[in-house]
C-alpha cells in the first residue's frame, strides 16, 4: 500500500504525459516554453485570480513575495506553530522574525483569537514592526481567512496564504490560492497537485506584484534577461514540469479532488468515534493533502504506527516538532504554555494513507487495524 501513490496516475495517463514530455522533448523548448504559459493561465482561472507566476519550488515561492514586499530586519511575521518548517524559514532568510502562532485544536490552522493576541503583544513590546500573516492551509483545508482578514486590516497587516498544502479545497466556493493579498502552492510530488519534481506558484490579482515577482524569478531581469534593475534569483519552473503538470491538472479537475473527498468519507464513517477524525467546518472543502487523526496520548499514538508497520500500512507524523522547537529557531525564548495544542498534537496525530487512487479494500484494512488497536 502506498502512502500517496505517485505511481497509479502516471500508469493512468501515461499516454498523456508521455506525450507532453516528448513535446518538450522534440522543440527542445526547456526553459519558459509555451507549456508555462498555459499552465500559468489554467492556473488563474482556476483559482479564480488575475495573475500566476509560476516558478521553481514552494519555498521559493514564498520568498519571492516576500522580497518584492521588502520584508527585512525588524519586521515580524505571525506563522502558525504546526507546519512545515518552510513557512518559518523564509522569513528567517528575510532577517524578519517569525512569531510562532499556536493553532485550532480542531481544525489545526492557526488560532485566530491567539494571533490577534500575538500581534498585540509585539505592538506593546516594540522590538519588532508587524508586517504580514502567513496563515496556512493545513493538509488541505484552508485556514479561518475570513477572520485572519479582518485582524489583517485592523493592524494593516499583509497576508501571504501558504497554500501548499491547500490546492483545490474551498470556503463557499472560494478557492484556496485566492485569499489574502498574494498566495503560494507548491508542486512537490505528494502534494495535492504534484509534478515530477520540484515546482511552485504564486497568486495574486495585483499588477504590479505580478511585473516585480516576474523580475525577481529571473535575476531582478529588467525588459530582458540581460537588464537587470534588481537582485533576484533564478527560480523559473521547467518546461517538463509544466507540461507535466498541465496532464495533471485536469485529472484533478475532473475527478481527483471528487475522488480523495470520497475517500475521507469513508474513513470517516468507519473511524468517527474511535478516534480523533479531521474536522471541516460548514462551508469548507479540503483537498486532504493528508488524512491526519488524534489519538488520546503519545504511546497509544505510536503503538497504532507499530501495528500499522507491522502489516505493511505505511503512515507518517505530521508533525513531530513544533516550530518554535526546531533547532534553527533556538536563538529565541518561548513560553511553553502559549503552544499547549502544537505541543500536544506532535504527540497524539498519525497520518493515514491518503490520495486518490485508494481502493476500498485498503480502506478497510486501515481501519479493521485502527479497530483492533
Amino acid at each position: 500500500m502506498e502512502f500517496r501513490d505517485l505511481k497509479m496516475p502516471y500508469q493512468k495517463y501515461k499516454h498523456e504525459i508521455d506525450g507532453a514530455i516528448q513535446k518538450v522533448l522534440m522543440k527542445a523548448d526547456f526553459i519558459s516554453g509555451a507549456e508555462i504559459h498555459v499552465l500559468e493561465e489554467r492556473l488563474a482561472k482556476y483559482v479564480g485570480v488575475k495573475h500566476c507566476i509560476s516558478c521553481a519550488n514552494g519555498t521559493e515561492a514564498m520568498t519571492l513575495v516576500l522580497m518584492a514586499w521588502g520584508i527585512e530586519k525588524d519586521d515580524a511575521i505571525f506563522v502558525p506553530d504546526f507546519t512545515f518548517f518552510s513557512t518559518g524559514e523564509v522569513v528567517s532568510l528575510r532577517g524578519a522574525t517569525p512569531i510562532f502562532v499556536d493553532i485550532d485544536p480542531n481544525t489545526f490552522n492557526i488560532d485566530t483569537s491567539k494571533l490577534e493576541k500575538a500581534i498585540k503583544s509585539v505592538i506593546e513590546a516594540g522590538k519588532q514592526k508587524p508586517k504580514a500573516i502567513i496563515p496556512v492551509d493545513l493538509f488541505g483545508l484552508p485556514a479561518d481567512h475570513h477572520e485572519i482578514a479582518r485582524i489583517a486590516q485592523k493592524y494593516d497587516l499583509l497576508v501571504l496564504e501558504d497554500a501548499a498544502q491547500g490546492f483545490g479545497g474551498n470556503i463557499n466556493g472560494q478557492k484556496a490560492g485566492s485569499f489574502g493579498d498574494a498566495a503560494t502552492t507548491s508542486f512537490f510530488p505528494a502534494k495535492p497537485l504534484g509534478c515530477y519534481g520540484d515546482g511552485g506558484a504564486i497568486f495574486t490579482n495585483s499588477d504590479q506584484l505580478a511585473n516585480l515577482l516576474n523580475s525577481y524569478k529571473v535575476h531582478g531581469k529588467g525588459t530582458n534577461k540581460y537588464d537587470n534593475v534588481r537582485i533576484g534569483l533564478n527560480s523559473r519552473l521547467d518546461t517538463i514540469q509544466a507540461a507535466v503538470l498541465n496532464v495533471k491538472l485536469t485529472a484533478f479537475i475532473e475527478h481527483e479532488l471528487a475522488d480523495i473527498n470520497q475517500i475521507y468519507k469513508r474513513y470517516h464513517e468507519r473511524l468517527e468515534g474511535i478516534v480523533g477524525v479531521p474536522i471541516i467546518p460548514e462551508g469548507y472543502y479540503s483537498s486532504f493533502a493528508q488524512y491526519t487523526i488524534k489519538l488520546e496520548n503519545k504511546i497509544k499514538r505510536d503503538t497504532l504506527k507499530t501495528r500499522l508497520s507491522e502489516h505493511k500500512i505505511p503512515s507518517m507524523i505530521y508533525y513531530s516538532k513544533p516550530m518554535h522547537k526546531q533547532e534553527a529557531f533556538r536563538s529565541r525564548e518561548y513560553d511553553e504554555s502559549n503552544y499547549l495544542v502544537a505541543n500536544a498534537l506532535c504527540d497524539t496525530v498519525l497520518s493515514l494513507p491518503m490520495h486518490p487512487y485508494l481502493v476500498e479494500e485498503e480502506i478497510d484494512q486501515v481501519c479493521k487495524i485502527i479497530l483492533n488497536v
